[in-house]
């Protein structure tokens, strides 16, 4: 009886042995693995940049402290070619996600962001806002998304952003609106003028009258 105690127990003691290289052997695969994705990733997002490597350089703010019409304090999801919210776009740091505030002006609007770059849109960029759930493979609760679609380098771009009070996103969806539209029309009404015919004299074309001939006694 003491001999089949002793041999019960020492097939125990061996198969935990091997059910515990079996598990490092299942751990060291899943780190292999998971290596691997996040090399394919960090590879597609490089591969990603040199694609966009054609946008120019993102304009500067203008520092000369202008009034602030809106400020909001959250986070930035990424930014996309607009209608497309998985088409990621990299270039100029634009898909790194970060906490930002964001701040609207008479001139534009400024992201400053915590570890990325940050980043300004001029006034006569901004093509619209809305309220959305995704962007850049981020998907949150219906309109919980503030989306800013604006245009650079002629290529139309939304970004996403997520205030820590929602309830501010339909008063930035108002200012962006109003703002975008007012810049279109003064685009729009500057083109007329530059296209309006004008009419060329030269200085003294008025003043010069037809010939008059007389007649001498005959």
């Amino acid at each position: 009886m003491t001999t089949l105690t002793l041999v019960l127990a020492a097939d125990q003691k061996s198969q935990q042995v091997t059910d515990w290289s079996s598990r490092i052997g299942w751990i060291v695969g899943l780190g292999l693995f998971v290596g691997l994705v996040y090399w394919l990733m960090r590879e597609g997002w490089k591969w990603r940049g040199i694609l966009q490597g054609g946008l120019p350089d993102l304009p500067a703010a203008p520092g000369d402290g202008a009034e602030p019409l809106l400020t909001l304090k959250g986070r930035y999801f990424g930014s996309t070619t607009a209608g497309q919210w998985l088409d990621r776009i990299v270039a100029h740091g634009l898909g790194v996600r970060s906490s930002a505030v964001l701040t609207l002006t008479e001139q534009g609007l400024h992201a400053e962001r915590t570890g990325a770059p940050d980043f300004f849109v001029p006034t006569a960029a901004l093509r619209g806002a809305r309220l959305d759930k995704g962007i850049a493979g981020k998907v949150l609760t219906e309109g919980g998304l503030l989306v800013i679609t604006w245009e650079h380098g002629g290529r139309l771009i939304d970004s996403g952003f997520r205030s820590e009070h929602a309830a501010e996103h339909a008063g930035w969806v108002d200012a962006v609106e109003s703002m975008s539209s007012a810049s279109a029309s003064a685009s729009g009404a500057a083109a007329t003028v530059a296209d309006t015919p004008g009419t060329d004299q030269y200085p003294g074309d008025s003043a010069v009258a037809a010939p008059h001939h007389q007649e001498g006694p005959r």
